[in-house]
């Protein structure tokens, strides 16, 4: 029997495979460069809407931190942006998780400002319910734009961060309070994170400890006390 043809055409069939795989493994590579680079510069552009992107003179996605406080930031580990400025640092942006969603966890970009006022709030990912909880996305609504900007603990009063239903001065949702009242709380157990740890947050990777309380703040003075959270009242189960 004669065996040429056929070795042929495994020959011909292996590189063909050996072609196939090549291509594709060339693909994915440039892809996922893309993708990361699309990934980037999109966070990029959600940082720069929410911090004085003209002072900002550093690269935040490469001078970032983990942190870790699950009781303020609702998960174990938590991601910091620190954004610098030619004079000093300007903010750090914070990637907390409020975990009592009607509908389950929301990512949120927070930034606090170097004098502790927030330059804005975000949510990166949710699963609140269409027109009703949903409106927490800026893209449909203007809801988390209005109400944070520009806030801090003391502006309004710890006892007033709260929505309007439970006496504070936030504004919720028609038909859909739990989702408002949970970001209202973790933004402002947010703020009580940066306020405890302070100049620590902008400090380099080789002075950085944890737990913040032991950690050595060098020409720093103490860090500021953790401010106690105010619990709001309970309501009545509703649409998130």
């Amino acid at each position: 029997m004669n065996k040429g043809p056929i070795l042929i055409a495994a020959l011909i069939l292996g590189s063909f495979a050996v072609g196939g795989v090549g291509l594709v493994a060339m693909t994915h590579e440039v892809t996922a460069e893309r993708i990361a680079e699309n990934q980037r510069e999109a966070m990029l552009a959600k940082l720069r809407a929410i911090v004085p992107a003209e002072q900002m003179a550093n690269d935040p996605l490469e001078d970032r931190i983990q942190v870790s406080d699950p009781d303020l930031l609702g998960t174990e580990q938590t991601e910091v942006f620190r954004v610098r400025g030619d004079s000093g640092p300007v903010a750090v942006v914070l990637q907390p998780v409020v975990p009592d969603g009607y509908a389950g966890p929301i990512r949120l970009l927070v930034s606090v400002l170097a004098d502790g006022r927030l330059g804005g709030v975000r949510v990166l990912e949710h699963h609140e319910t269409p027109g009703l909880g949903d409106k927490i996305d800026e893209k449909k609504d203007d809801w988390i734009i209005e109400q944070f900007n520009g806030k801090s603990l003391d502006d309004p009063a710890p006892e007033h961060w709260h929505v309007k239903r439970d006496g504070g001065v936030f504004d919720q949702f028609t038909g859909a309070t739990i989702t408002p009242r949970s970001i209202v709380n973790a933004v402002k157990n947010t703020l009580m994170f940066v306020e405890r740890e302070g100049e620590a947050l902008y400090l380099p990777p080789d002075l950085e400890r944890t737990p913040a309380q032991d950690r050595a703040i060098p020409d720093a003075g103490p860090t500021a006390a953790p401010t106690q959270a105010a619990v709001a009242p309970s309501a009545p189960a509703e649409a998130g």
